[in-house]
């Protein structure tokens, strides 16, 4: 996008592309990984939120991560894998 463009409110803002929701959904040992990969600098952005239900309170942890992909299929999964890996390595710590 142009610099005149972005002054003055043309086109989408890539933070418009993240706040529309999950693109996709899991559940992993009891958590719930939502990919939310969005659009920076013409490709899709690696990232997600993990949350749990704990003592009836909902956790939650966002991540961004540096990974980023011309296609939008490649960054979901990408996510998800992130987010699984991050459930195995740290548990209910992800939340602390």
């Amino acid at each position: 996008m142009s610099f005149w463009k972005k002054l003055f409110g043309g086109g989408g803002s890539d933070e418009a592309s993240a706040a529309a929701g999950p693109v996709k959904q899991v559940e992993h040992n009891g958590y719930t990984i939502s990919a939310t990969p969005f659009k920076a600098e013409g490709q899709y952005q690696t990232c997600g939120v993990i949350t749990k239900v704990v003592d009836g309170e909902t956790k939650e942890h966002r991540f961004i991560r540096a990974d980023r992909f011309p296609g939008l299929d490649d960054a979901v999964e990408v996510t998800i894998r992130k987010g699984v890996q991050l459930i195995n390595e740290q548990g209910d710590r992800i939340f602390g």
